[in-house]
């Protein structure tokens, strides 16, 4: 089980600087959760994703039930025995595969729109690759073609299995161009599931209830109503949120509005550079991006004044580090000649390098986000 107190909270916004306890340790909050996505950051050991400052980590149910299978996982003493990690541990429910794996890949779409769209999902209408109703999802699997089924009961059974301190009921995360019946079916259902979830939940990990209702405020504050009244050990927030930060900062604002303070917020799939202080200020206590090794697997690196593409040949010439201010021992040590040849020729160091880098960048963000809680000016 957790426990989470709230330390402080600001006076100029709904940001608040609390400590979220875990059978593995203690985080400070607000704070960025590494992805790792089939039990590893990607090209980290566990001690480097630590080193570049992840305290707490999200896996993934959908990919880890694909292979090696939550049975070899289990086995091997849960997920933190699995891959050697000892602090604190989430896994998402598979919920946003069902939007990535379906309609997001249809329609080429995130959970942010980059462009407008004339796209309309509708009820009754159905992604390629998946078939969702009431029950649950029928994906089919990218691995082999076979069909497979995951619905509420399933995802926290196996969840359960993987053994995260922290794990998340399963939910629809609806498309941006989802009409408002659609979204209204879909949160009705995603509400049913969050109930099943509570009903089948029988192990003493922490169980997150997920929020969802699209674009739409109403939705939004009904879902947040319905799951805050339930008695989860904290919350998610997930779902779309349209194609202007400054929207997705006013419609994270509708759910922290309503959601009990005493339980930890926890925003799915958000949280590049510009995004960080937005979502605090709205009342965001953790959240997980994969953009750190994302990027990073390109060629870029994050610095303050914005990206560096290594893969440019004009970096083979700049002999300093990616960011002269920054501790990290990839900066101490190494340049951006260096880091460049190592991209440019395919190296596998020079995407760990990167990896860690961003990720030290990430979270001193979120670090020095704390230090303004402290100090009253966030």
């Amino acid at each position: 089980m957790i426990g989470f107190r709230i330390k402080k909270k600001s006076g100029r916004s709904a940001a608040r600087l609390g400590v979220l306890k875990t059978p593995h340790g203690e985080v400070e909050t607000p704070a960025l959760v590494g992805v790792a996505t089939q039990a590893t950051v990607k090209t980290m050991t566990a001690s480097q994703a630590e080193a570049a400052g992840c305290g707490m980590l999200i896996a993934n149910t959908y990919h880890l039930h694909l292979k090696p299978g939550e049975g070899v996982v289990r086995k091997a003493g849960g997920l933190h025995r699995f891959m050697n990690w000892n602090r604190p541990m989430m896994t998402d429910s598979g919920g946003f595969q069902v939007f990535s794996l379906g309609f997001g890949m249809d329609l080429g779409q995130g959970k942010i729109l980059r462009r407008k769209s004339d796209s309309r999902v509708t009820v009754g209408q159905q992604p390629r690759l998946l078939k969702i109703t009431d029950d649950g999802v029928e994906f089919t699997s990218y691995m082999d073609g076979q069909r497979l089924f995951l619905g509420p009961a399933e995802s926290v059974g196996i969840q359960e299995s993987l053994g995260a301190d922290i794990i998340l009921a399963f939910d629809e995360c609806t498309p941006p161009s989802a009409d408002r019946k659609y979204t209204e079916r879909s949160l009705e259902r995603t509400h049913r599931w969050a109930r099943v979830c509570l009903e089948k939940h029988r192990t003493d990990q922490a169980l997150y209830g997920i929020v969802q209702g699209g674009k739409f405020h109403d939705l939004r504050r009904h879902s947040a109503e319905t799951i805050g009244s339930m008695p989860f050990d904290g919350f998610g927030i997930g779902g779309e949120f349209g194609d202007d930060k400054r929207q997705m900062s006013r419609m994270i604002r509708w759910v922290t509005g309503v959601l009990p303070e005493d339980r930890p917020r926890h925003l799915l799939g958000i949280g590049h550079p510009d995004d960080i202080r937005r979502i605090i200020r709205a009342g965001v206590d953790t959240f997980d991006c994969t953009a750190p090794t994302h990027y990073a697997r390109h060629g870029t690196a994050f610095v303050p004044s914005g990206r560096l593409d290594l893969n440019q040949v004009q970096y083979l010439k700049q002999f300093r580090p990616l960011d002269s201010k920054c501790s990290c021992f990839v900066c101490q040590e190494h340049t951006r000649s260096y880091i460049s040849h190592l991209i440019r020729a395919k190296e596998v160091l020079g995407l760990t390098l990167l990896s860690f880098h961003n990720l030290h960048f990430f979270h001193a963000l979120a670090a020095r986000a704390r230090e303004d809680i402290k100090r009253g000016i966030l």
